[in-house]
Formats: structure tokens, C-alpha cells, sequence
């Protein structure tokens, strides 16, 4: 009785061991699990003009969502030390955050006006930068200026530090979008989109729509006036060509300029013109961001136009959508597109 007794305790401890094992193991499987949070985006499609998109492209590369249910997103921007990425909401004047396996959540508000009531549609910020030591750069459309954010990334706050708010003492109209030169100096577009009645507006002070350039020492220069409607800017990786967006329905085109030793700008010429698909598509020439090999990656007309270096379309990321902007990841293994309510992501090839 005692052996048989024995044998049967003994058999209960090995079962027991086995199944808490079991138990760890499945557990041990779930926790290497990552949630992903991202779906495949039906409305969209990659369609490739030219064979040479899928040496940029992956050929059978998906359209993911990853955030969606926003008023209108811009200014995607990725932190490379916090692999997160930020992006804005202009009318709910706030910026959002988002990490792989994690859902969209709120950054920081206000992040454009600081005021207690806005009379028009777009308060927030738009176009988002990093700076040489890492800080928070802010096109704000509310407040007519571009700013700093005075707390570290992970600790954001709604304190702003203006870095550049008039030009021989008018106010801007609202800055849009900016980018850095690898000198420090920073290059931005004032279209008139963050004023409530726009060109209408009675607060306007200046009669035109401006690219600037902001010294590291803080000089501002007004490099041109010869756009209706500036928006999107960026450099050639050389950083011998500036490229930069007019968002006009009557002359939707995207020029590229010379950038000078002084850092101005000269030879303006038209790199591609898609007026006649404003009529055709949603969206207009908007922000822009160009790869290591010298690929634009412009919004556009339907989505996402992806250009050689001589102005070849190769092939567009149609997302059906007003698609307003886009960034790469540290790597530029990644696109970020913000497209009227959605968060979209495309993986390239590197």
C-alpha cells in the first residue's frame, strides 16, 4: 500500500511539474509576442510607373494603418532614440505619439496656439524638427511662428521658446514646414493656412508668401517671394539643391533651386508640375522628404509621388486621400505617411 501510495504522489509531482513547464513556456511565447497594432490599408495601392521603383519599393510592399480617427494629421517626424514617432492633429491644436506594438496617444497640447479661442480651422502645429541637440522644433500655425519646445522629448510640455516670429517686425502668416541645413540653419515656408480667413485675413501683415532661412546665430533672410503657396521643403542630400512644394490648386508644382555657399538660394526651376491632376485627385503638392540616394517622396495628387533626382516619376503610393506629409525612420527602412485621418506606413528597401 505505502509503495503503491508512493508511486502515486510521485506521479502527481511529475504532472504537476509538466504542466507548470507548459504553463511557462506558453507564457514565456506571449510575452515574446509583439502586438501589432497595424493593418493593411485596403483603399491604397503601390503602382510603379518605372521598374527601377522596385529597387526603392519592395515589389509587393503593403499600404499599413497604424493610427487612424484624426481630424487632419501633418508633421510626422521620428525619434530615433525613443523609436517613436510624432505626428500633429492641426485643428485639435495638439501633436500625438506612436511606438510599434503600442496604440496612438496624446503628446502634447496646445502645440500651436496658445490662446483661448481660435476663430479658424487650423491652430495646432504643422511641420515638426528635431534641432542639433535633439529638441522639439515647432512650426506653429496659431501663433504665427517657429518655436522650441523647452522640455526634453519625453517629458513634453507646452513650453515654447520662440525662435523666429516676423520678418523686419510683420508677423509671419503662419509657418508651415522647415528643414535643417547641416550648418545648423534652419529653412522654412509661411504660407497663409494657420489664418483664419487665409489670404482674406485682416491680421495678414505681409503681401506674400515667404522662404526663409534662419541663421544658427539667428539671422533671418527672406530667400524668396515667388510662391503662392509655399509648403513642403528639403534638401538634397548634398544639400546643393532645395526643393520646395507650392500647394496652389492653379499651379500645383514642386521647384528645385541651387543653394549657395552664403546659403541662399538662386536658378528656381520648375521640377514637376501636377496642376492638371488637382481636378482628378485629392490632395495638392504638400510636405516632402527626399532618400539617401536622392529619391523625393512628395505628396501629392492621390498620395505619394516618388521621383528620381531628374524629376522621373517612378511610381506613387496611392492612398486615395488629401495625403499631406511624410518622414523615414533613422534607417530609412520605413515611411511614415499622414494622410487626412489616417497614420500610414510602407516598409522600402535599404
Amino acid at each position: 500500500m505505502k509503495k503503491i501510495a508512493y508511486l502515486s504522489f510521485f506521479t502527481i509531482v511529475i504532472l504537476m511539474l509538466s504542466n507548470c513547464k507548459t504553463e511557462k513556456k506558453e507564457n514565456s511565447n506571449k510575452e515574446l509576442e509583439e502586438p501589432n497594432i497595424s493593418a493593411i490599408f485596403e483603399e491604397g495601392e503601390i503602382e510603379a510607373y518605372n521598374e527601377s521603383l522596385w529597387s526603392i519599393v519592395p515589389e509587393g510592399s503593403k499600404i499599413e494603418v497604424i493610427a487612424e480617427g484624426h481630424d487632419w494629421t501633418e508633421g510626422p517626424l521620428w525619434l530615433p532614440e525613443q523609436e517613436m514617432l510624432l505626428y500633429t492633429d492641426i485643428p485639435r491644436n495638439a501633436i500625438y505619439s506612436w511606438k510599434e506594438g503600442e496604440e496612438a496617444k496624446l503628446y502634447l497640447q496646445p502645440s500651436g496656439f496658445m490662446g483661448e479661442k481660435f476663430e479658424g480651422s487650423e491652430p495646432g502645429a504643422n511641420g515638426l524638427l528635431l534641432n542639433n541637440e535633439g529638441k522639439l522644433v515647432l512650426c506653429q500655425h496659431g501663433d504665427r511662428q517657429v518655436a522650441l519646445m523647452q522640455s526634453p522629448v519625453l517629458e513634453p510640455t507646452a513650453n515654447y521658446k520662440i525662435l523666429t516670429s516676423a520678418f523686419k517686425g510683420k508677423r509671419f502668416n503662419s509657418p508651415n514646414d522647415a528643414a535643417y541645413k547641416s550648418d545648423g540653419a534652419l529653412y522654412f515656408t509661411d504660407p497663409p493656412y494657420g489664418l483664419p480667413l487665409r489670404m482674406d485675413d485682416p491680421n495678414k501683415e505681409l503681401d506674400y508668401q515667404g522662404v526663409y532661412r534662419l541663421s544658427q546665430e539667428g539671422e533671418l533672410t527672406l530667400l524668396t517671394t515667388e510662391f503662392t503657396r509655399p509648403n513642403g521643403i528639403a534638401f538634397s542630400p548634398d544639400e546643393k539643391k532645395l526643393y520646395v512644394a507650392n500647394s496652389d490648386p492653379e499651379f500645383a508644382v514642386w521647384k528645385v533651386f541651387d543653394v549657395l555657399e552664403d546659403g541662399s538660394i538662386s536658378n528656381g526651376k520648375i521640377f514637376y508640375d501636377v496642376t492638371e491632376l488637382v481636378s482628378k485627385e485629392k490632395g495638392l503638392p504638400d510636405g516632402l522628404k527626399v532618400d539617401n540616394d536622392g529619391n523625393l517622396f512628395a505628396t501629392g495628387p492621390g498620395g505619394v509621388f516618388i521621383f528620381s533626382p531628374e524629376g522621373t516619376v517612378l511610381g506613387k503610393i496611392k492612398t486615395g486621400q488629401a495625403t499631406s506629409n511624410c518622414a523615414f525612420n533613422e534607417d530609412k527602412s520605413l515611411l511614415f505617411i499622414t494622410a487626412d485621418s489616417y497614420i500610414l506606413r510602407v516598409r522600402l528597401s535599404i
